[in-house]
């Protein structure tokens, strides 16, 4: 069986039931209103989410 390889990038899929609360357009706004990239703000929760829960 081929080794699996680990890739540096990361596509999300935004369920339908989720999307009224526009996460994506929420996450443009922070990001231009902090002079932020959304993927910069999304890597960021991912790393505050994995400590969190790590910790446990």
């Amino acid at each position: 069986m081929a080794k699996k390889v680990i890739s540096d990038k990361l596509s999300i899929y935004i369920p339908q039931s989720k999307m009224d609360q526009k996460p994506v357009q929420r996450l443009m706004r922070l990001g231009d209103k902090n002079d932020r990239s959304v993927n910069y703000l999304v890597v960021e929760a991912i790393l505050q989410y994995l400590k969190r829960e790590e910790g446990k």
